[in-house]
Order: C-alpha cells, then structure tokens, then sequence
C-alpha cells in the first residue's frame, strides 16, 4: 500500500526523530512530524485480528481499522449506531434486526453488506465454517447465545438467539464484535492478523515487529475523516522507556503513565490525562493444586496483602482498592455493602496456621507491563514482602507481556501458584463470566486460569446474563460478588483510574471508559 508524498516525506523525517528520541536528546531535537500522530504503546501486539486477541493494547489499534455494528457513543459505555444505523429487538428479546448502512466498503475495495456481517459471526462460531480455522476466537464466548445470524437482504441482517442475552448488544460494540473483510481472510488465511482489512477511519498500511505498526487515514470513511494523515503506534514495553521518549519528544501521546511519572508531565508542554473506568488488578489464585486449594489460605493472602500502602504508594494515588469482582465503575450492578479485605498479618498467619500452610512455597507469575497492570515489577515485589511477613516463601518469576499471557491464559496448574492479572470491561458480566464459571476453565475456552469452581455462582452468572430486568440482574450480580468475596479465589487489590499524556502538539485527545483509543478525531499540529 502506498503512502502519499506529503506521508512518505514524514516518516522519513519521523525516523530521524525516534533514533534522535532514543539517544534521549532534547525534545527540540527530536520532534515527531505534523500529521502523523506517534503513539507509544505498553507492548507489542499479538495480531491486528480483532476475534483472535483479547489485550487492551491491541484493541486500543484495532478500533482506529475496524468499525462494529454498533460502538459506544463518545464518552460513555452506552451503546450507538455504527455500521448498523438502527436496529430492533422482539419483544421476547431473542431476535435482534439490525438495518446496515449503505454504501460502506472495506479498506481492500471489498462492499460491506449483510452477508460480510454473516460471514464474521459464522468463522467464529461455526466450527465447520471453511476459516474457522484461522483462529482461535478466544472471546467468542461473548456471542455464544447466537443460534442463528441470517442476510435477510443486502442491508439487513437478523440474529436469533438462544435465549434473552441482557449484554448483546454492548458485546457487539466490544472489539470482539468488530466486522473484518471477509476476502482479506480469505486471501491471507491466518496470516490475516498481519495484514488486517475493516471498515474504519484509517487502515493498515505497515507493521514492523517490535517496532511499529502503521495506519493512515480512510480518506473514504463513512463517518468523515480523520484529522490526521496517519498513526504509528510503537511497542515501548519498559515504563521508563516510555517516559523518557515522551520527553524527548519521540512520541506524541503516552499511555499508562507510571504513577510516579505523572509529576514530570505538569509542564505547558503536556496534557495529562485521566478517565475513571471499569478496571479491576488482582492476583489469580491456583485453586485446583497446592496451597491456596485451601479456601482459607487464599484468604489469608488477601489479609495479608497490604492493599492501602499498593494503592497510595506504589501507585500514587491513581487508583482505589478493590472490594470483589466487579468494578465500581458498574455502578448499578456493584454491590456496596462490600468492604475490601482489610491489612490484618496475624488474621492471615491464624488462617494459615488453621490450614496448616505456614512457610507454604509459593511460585508466582509476574509481568514487565501490559494493558492495565500499572506498575506490575514494584508491586509484585511488594506482594512478594507481605507475603513473606507471614510466612510464605514466594518465588517471582518475571515476564514479558505477551510471554505472560501465553503462560497464564491456558491455566496455572503445573506452573505457578499465582499470577498478576488485569482486566477493563464493558459490561458487569464479562469478567467473571469468563474468568470466574465453572465452565470457563482454560480447558472449555475461558480465562478461569486459577480453576475456581462453585456452583451457586454458576447458576448466578448464568442467570443474570439472560435476566432482561436490569434491578434484578443487579441483584443477582450482587449476591454473586459476596460469595466470590468471601471464597477469594483472587486477591482483589485495585481499581485503576487510567491515563494517558500527550504533548502540546496534540489536539482533541480523550480517553475513554472503555479503554480504547478512539483517535479519529484527534489533530496532530
């Protein structure tokens, strides 16, 4: 794909900036050129396949290439028109009609229609389907409920579900719901993740492995077009890296800001940032094997942990401790009668000593950095102390992003007693829906990488995704977190408020609840 000249001349003048920026010269020296908006990204992406990953730091590029039937309106969590301009649901909420916008092509040339929208929900749902292969679709348990998705003409397409599904629609304006094109699959097979095609305000233009991925703008998009040529987004996985290049000047916008960063970007040269949102930081407890099988010590760990000192000095303040599994961010649905684990030592050694489990070994998974996990090497090795003053003898074991999801995503037995582990969410039943059931043990497809188990909780999150009444979903929602509370299966230790700093050039920049990066609108001077 060809850049035009005024783009091609900027990336030459941008790759002098970032090896100037690397040398940590000034930020005079090393100035990103106007138009191309430079975004300096926690890690690596795994693929640019919006059905195949599940990080935030790959959606954050995917919603700039791809669009989805419907999207969250600016600032909210509520859900808007996109590819679909309305739609209708029936009255028993298992059919839900959805009228397309006309005209919309894919990046490649290819017509997005009803059919396109089919040919999606089946390559992740049908296992017969001829790219079903291309996968793994690891969130689509998010459209589990489909029975059937039908072209009932060319801009119209109807979906039959299985049952009433309350969080159907916000799901289709997750990544997971993004539509690609079909012909790119078809012609990359699944290489397609290297060479992405959707609908949205820029499209794919070049990925450097370790070093940049590319987009420039759709100059045909439907919704009107993007205020900037193009947007490199660059891997910068150490935090201190990060910091510094945005100092530099090297890049133009940061994401997750190091909290004891945040101070060094006060100046008239930068715009800090920051978005209250559903976030929840905890630490997955291996329930099936060793120590914390014993609901008792998975207690103590979380009396052991000192949540307070994590939140206002490791993390300066930028977050509030966590009480159970859902954020309050989901105000309607979050339970506050719950209070969080208080710091109480000896409470933990006496649970220890009743389970029997002083100077229990612990092995416990630690990453360099990744979508919301803040500051995951001071604060493992805090955990790691307060671990240690009660008794257990925890070995860290430290890795990057990508290595660590591979690690702790099919599950810890075997491996590791516990892992860090972060999560932003669109709905007050994704999370435990697909990290907490039962039936989301690695084995079945899900997240419940610590193999927790009870079946009352089941038959709750089972029930409220299908409860149409939001008060009652609320309450079932509800009784759900004072149970998970009180059998810990995690250390639930924080809600994050997220962030973000970018420079003086950088106009129009906002985050968002959802924690993507919406960047059409932003204007690179």
């Amino acid at each position: 794909m060809a850049f035009s000249s005024l783009t091609r001349r900027g990336f030459g003048v941008l790759t002098a900036a970032l090896l100037a920026s690397s040398a940590l010269v000034t930020a005079a020296n090393a100035q990103t050129p106007p138009g191309v908006l430079v975004v300096g990204q926690i890690a690596e992406p795994q693929a640019l396949d919006p059905h195949a990953v599940t990080a935030v730091n790959d959606f954050r590029i995917l919603m700039n290439i791809y669009d989805g039937l419907v999207r969250y309106a600016s600032g909210t969590l509520e859900v808007e028109p996109a590819l679909a301009e309305s739609w209708e649901i029936s009255e028993d909420g298992t059919v839900y009609t959805f009228a397309l916008r006309e005209g919309v092509s894919f990046h490649d040339g290819g017509a997005f229609d009803a059919e396109a929208v089919v040919w999606n929900f089946e390559r992740m749902l049908n296992e017969d389907h001829p790219y079903h292969e291309t996968g793994p679709f690891p969130l689509s348990f998010f459209f589990s409920a489909i029975e059937t998705v039908e072209a009932v003409d060319d801009l119209t397409v109807r979906f039959t579900l299985n049952e009433p599904y309350a969080p159907f629609l916000s799901n289709l304006a997750y990544p997971t719901g993004l539509i690609v094109s079909p012909a790119a699959v078809m012609e990359h097979g699944s290489d397609f993740g290297r060479n992405p095609s959707g609908t949205g305000p820029f499209q794919f233009a070049e990925w450097r492995s370790n070093e940049r991925v590319v987009v420039t703008r759709n100059e045909d998009y439907w919704d009107g077009t993007a205020g900037t040529e193009a947007v490199i987004f660059r891997p910068i996985t150490d935090a201190n890296t990060r910091v510094a290049e945005m100092l530099a000047g090297g890049i133009d916008v940061m994401v997750e800001v190091p909290p004891v960063a945040i101070s060094q970007f006060q100046g008239a040269q930068h715009t800090v940032h920051e978005q209250a949102g559903p976030h929840l930081w905890f630490l997955i407890l291996n329930a099936k094997e060793g120590p914390f099988a014993d609901q008792r010590v998975r207690q103590a760990a979380n009396y052991a942990i000192n949540k307070e000192a994590l939140v206002n000095d490791v993390l300066e303040g930028t977050a509030t401790i966590a009480a159970g599994p859902i954020p309050p961010a989901f105000a309607w649905a979050y339970n506050e009668e719950l209070e969080p684990y208080p710091y109480n030592p000896d409470r933990a050694r006496e649970l220890m000593a009743e389970a029997g489990a002083e100077g229990a070994s612990l092995t416990f998974y630690v990453t360099e950095g990744g979508s919301g996990m803040l500051d995951p090497i001071p604060m493992g090795t805090a955990i790691q102390a307060d671990l240690a003053a009660v008794g257990f003898d925890v070995t860290i074991e430290t890795y990057e992003w990508n290595t660590f999801l591979g690690r702790v995503n099919p599950g810890l037995e075997g491996k590791a007693d516990m892992a860090q582990m972060a999560w932003m969410t669109n709905d007050p039943d994704t999370l435990p829906f697909l990290a907490l059931r039962t039936d989301a043990w690695p084995d079945a497809g899900g997240f419940n990488s610590g193999y927790y188990s009870n079946p009352e909780v089941d038959a709750l999150l089972e029930a409220a995704r299908v409860e149409t009444d939001q008060d009652e979903r609320a309450r079932l929602y509800r009784e759900m977190q004072a149970i998970v509370q009180e059998d810990a299966p995690w250390v639930f230790v924080a809600n994050w408020m997220q962030n973000a700093v970018t420079s003086d050039a950088v106009e129009d920049f906002q985050l968002e609840p959802s924690f993507f990066l919406l960047l059409k609108d932003v204007v690179k001077n």
